[in-house]
């Protein structure tokens, strides 16, 4: 097991249970170097002055937040340092609440909070705190400071650990009208659309194996860079153009359904 990114004490009323934070994911990612296309050298980063025209230290950069038609307010290193949460060694669980009262899109990071420790009190009151959550089927919200910034988060049972997520405040989630959700009787489906479209999700339905999914980009890309290593020349693919909207739902839904039973 990697290196505990947080570690300290999930906290609800008198009762501490000692924890540490692991990340759930791995980065499976590829990652190149910058260089330039002529020398192969590799590109640093670095902060200039577009006044002076000289390179500024990091301790030397200061923070402005802009206020609009050029004004901005400048905060140095230590009022910044004045906003930061108070550092705690806690998750202080503030409510527990049903799962499906949660909506998905407020999930962030996944992490698992494994027992800190070996002793029988620690591994003794996380299990029970697993067991119970576990039981009732709710899920804790709380707030904790990792490094520099506090995050609300939700912990439940899953499995034969407890997981943490990371979550976003409410008022960073778009609202529906924002995002231009579509509204009004004119766009309202039919009964027989409604029933196609749903004879055609049951059947696609199926268990969830997320196994059966892999990162295709990655894969792809992993077979340029053996052909690129073996001295292939690789051509940049046409641009395909987006699908035409369906002119006639219902003879589209019954194709895809009689397509979906006669693949099996």
């Amino acid at each position: 097991m990697p290196r505990a990114l947080w570690s300290g004490s999930l906290s609800f009323g008198l009762v501490n249970v000692p924890v540490e934070l692991h990340s759930a994911v791995r980065d499976r990612q590829l990652h190149f170097h910058q260089l330039h296309d002529e020398t192969l050298t590799p590109i640093e980063l670095r902060r200039y002055c577009s006044k002076e025209d000289v390179e500024v230290a990091f301790e030397d950069v200061a923070h402005g937040y802009e206020l609009g038609k050029g004004r901005e307010v400048v905060l140095t290193d230590d009022e910044l340092a004045a906003a930061a949460p108070r550092r705690t060694r806690t998750i202080d669980i503030e409510q527990f609440a049903e799962l499906a009262d949660v909506d998905p899109v407020l999930f962030d990071h996944p992490y698992v909070l494994l027992p800190a420790g070996n002793s029988d009190g620690p591994l003794r009151a996380y299990q029970l705190l697993h067991g119970v959550m576990g039981d009732s089927g709710k899920v804790a919200i709380g707030r904790f400071v990792l490094r520099t910034k506090e995050y609300l988060a939700a912990i439940r049972a899953e499995g034969p650990v407890l997981a943490l997520s990371t979550m976003l405040f409410h008022d960073e989630v778009r609202p529906g009208s924002i995002a231009g959700a579509p509204s009004g009787r004119a766009h309202r489906p039919t009964r027989k659309q409604l029933d196609g479209a749903l004879a055609l999700i049951d059947s696609l339905a199926r268990d969830f194996d997320p196994s059966r999914y892999h990162d295709r980009h990655r894969e792809r890309l992993r077979r340029i860079i053996r052909r690129k290593q073996e001295g292939e020349e690789i051509e940049r693919p046409k641009r395909s153009r987006a699908p035409a909207a369906t002119p006639d739902l219902m003879a589209a839904l019954e194709a895809s359904i009689a397509d979906v039973k006669q693949s099996g």
